[in-house]
């Protein structure tokens, strides 16, 4: 797997990709597509098995990146369109198990091979990583977490939340629920110093985030 040294959380839309040691685990962020979508292949060092969070688009991107490492596993965080347009072609490509929520698992391209919901674990060689449900962009949105031994944790939260605020909602009941889940699974649970992975655009911190929930509540969707 190739690419620019360095991480600041930062990749240029369609640039070069950006890779971070986290312990047990490499993190590769790479944008792919015209939305500047983000998808992160995590390797595990000890077995060199690769989990991609997703397959947005640019399969040839994609698999060009991956190169020889052994993709196991692809996670589609939620069903929107924007962050499934390779999935099909890297599926195929590698034979790697499909991982979704069931509540978005039926508006993707291919069918998932594993369902998770809240609390359930995926693995990638020795390392883990926790499913959260976050109901409130979709239906079935999920964010992993990784928790580096000795480090910070590590949070991919597809279009849950980025910097500066939850992701899209459409009606005043989903943002409750997005706004909710957030603040009691991610912000309650997790301490300042995790590093925050978004669908889109630069990475973040929770304690960067921390300060402006009250701001998010009372702007609303």
């Amino acid at each position: 797997m190739t690419s620019q040294s360095g991480y600041t959380g930062h990749v240029d839309p369609q640039g070069a990709a950006a890779t971070r040691e986290a312990g047990p685990l490499t993190i590769t962020k790479v944008s792919v597509g015209p939305m500047d979508n983000n998808a992160y292949f995590l390797r595990s060092n000890s077995t060199g098995e690769t989990l991609l969070i997703d397959a947005a688009n640019d399969a040839g991107t994609l698999l060009r990146l991956l190169g020889d490492a052994d993709l196991t596993t692809i996670v589609t965080t939620h069903r929107h369109a924007d962050h499934w347009q390779a999935l099909a072609e890297v599926a195929k490509e590698t034979n790697a198990r499909l991982i979704a929520h069931p509540a978005d698992a039926d508006a993707l391209p291919v069918a998932a091979t594993d369902l998770v919901n809240d609390g359930d674990t995926i693995t990638v060689g020795d390392v883990t990583l926790d499913v959260v449900h976050l109901v409130g962009h979709t239906p079935g949105a999920i964010a992993l977490v990784y928790r580096e031994p000795g480090g910070r944790p590590h949070l991919f939260t597809g279009d849950s939340l980025f910097p500066g605020g939850p992701g899209k909602t459409t009606n005043p009941e989903d943002f409750r629920s997005l706004m909710g889940h957030l603040e009691r699974k991610i912000f309650a649970r997790l301490p300042d110093e995790t590093w925050v992975y978004p669908g889109h655009g630069d990475d973040t911190t929770l304690g960067t985030e921390r300060p402006h929930l009250p701001e998010w509540r009372e702007r609303g969707w």
